[in-house]
């Protein structure tokens, strides 16, 4: 049986796919969550609650969720030491530690308002930017040469 870097190595195609498994279960998980923070933000969806839009997304964000997490630990397995050497490699998972768990604490609280309140705000907006940080550290690993 092989391992799972000889598969991700064996093939020039097997790489990009998964990483396009990855990419697209952030686009879900992200843009589910960020559908919830514009109404937050009061900046579109206005015929929903936050409560109501946050119950209807939450199945496409987790699932988008797991798909980028099981898809990510595929790629990380390929060259684990280029990825924990890479500085933008651990600010994306410090990020993403930080996005998930704001997200299942502290965002879901505040997505459970019928109207969003000023903290709901200010909720929405650390939320869009720790998933942009996120976006933005993956984004960066290609371009960042091991630097530990």
């Amino acid at each position: 049986m092989l391992q799972l870097e000889e598969v991700l190595n064996s093939s020039p195609l097997v790489f990009p796919v998964l990483e396009c498994f990855h990419i697209a279960g952030f686009i879900l998980a992200i843009g589910a969550t960020a559908v919830v923070d514009f109404r937050l933000l009061n900046w579109g969806m206005l015929r929903q609650s936050p409560a109501q839009l946050a119950r209807d997304v939450t199945p496409w964000m987790l699932g988008g969720l797991l798909v980028a997490i099981f898809s990510g630990m595929g790629l990380y397995s390929s060259d684990p030491d280029m990825y924990y050497l890479n500085w933008s490699f651990l600010i994306k998972m410090a990020c993403l530690v930080m996005a998930v768990v704001f997200n299942y604490t502290i965002h879901r609280k505040a997505a459970q308002a019928e109207a969003p309140s000023s903290s709901a705000k200010i909720v929405a907006g650390i939320s869009l930017l720790l998933w942009s940080a996120v976006i933005f550290g993956g984004i960066f690993i290609a371009f960042i040469n091991p630097g530990l």
